[in-house]
């Protein structure tokens, strides 16, 4: 007997582990054959609440998230961007600092290499302490950064590269791509934070700080 991998190949139904069998994980990869099919499950589906199901865990599954937001399975690239998008919106990151697919019957492990998605679109409205920045992400989402959607900033310690993220839902969330990241920094000010002078981005009626004004050139590479 033989079951479709993610891509839609056929593979022996003993390399799929038995966190299948229940049909959860299935069940999405047939929806995306529809969606591929221009079927009637195309139409615009919400977000589930993953944070509401607490299945069992029923093991990891050899799936990953790359940095560069390509999801892969058993090594080998998901192409079909309907399943892409379906599998990201039963994701849940955990207490525990993991990042599992959840539906009402299975709870799956996969790995993820840095962030879940990728910001690849900035929409600015307002300007100064009106200003809000909306953000689109590679599987669809649509946030704008503020209160409920904080942005946060990392740099790199070996390149001293900045990576601004921004929280989608739950724990998960978008690392925004290069371009992205030099149109939100070219909207930043100085901002006195506890004396010192800060460089920070304003969104959705708060203030984000991102540095110290006088480490930033060195930071955007």
């Amino acid at each position: 007997m033989t079951k479709s991998t993610p891509n839609g190949e056929q593979m022996p139904h003993s390399s799929l582990p038995a966190i299948e069998e229940s049909g959860g994980v299935e069940a999405l990869i047939a929806r995306a054959h529809a969606d591929a099919q221009g079927g009637p499950a195309t139409k615009e589906r919400g977000i589930p609440p993953v944070e509401q199901w607490n299945p069992e865990f029923c093991g990891d599954l050899d799936m990953e998230i790359r940095a560069d937001g390509s999801w892969f399975y058993m090594g080998t690239p998901i192409g079909r961007p309907q399943l892409v998008r379906l599998f990201s919106t039963v994701l849940r990151k955990d207490e525990d600092g993991k990042t599992y697919l959840v539906t009402p019957v299975e709870k799956i492990g996969i790995r993820v290499e840095d962030a879940h998605f990728i910001a690849v679109e900035m929409q600015i409205s307002g300007t100064g302490e009106s200003q809000v920045l909306t953000f689109r992400t590679n599987v669809g989402d649509v946030v704008e950064a503020g209160r409920d959607h904080p942005l946060r900033f990392v740099v790199e310690e070996e390149s001293g590269g900045l990576k601004p993220y921004i929280l989608v839902r739950g724990r998960l969330e978008a690392l925004l791509t290069r371009s992205v990241t030099y149109e939100l920094v070219a909207l930043g000010e100085e901002v006195e934070v506890e004396g010192v002078t800060m460089f920070a981005i304003r969104s959705g009626g708060e203030t984000f700080p991102v540095m110290r004004a006088d480490e930033l050139e060195k930071s955007i590479r």
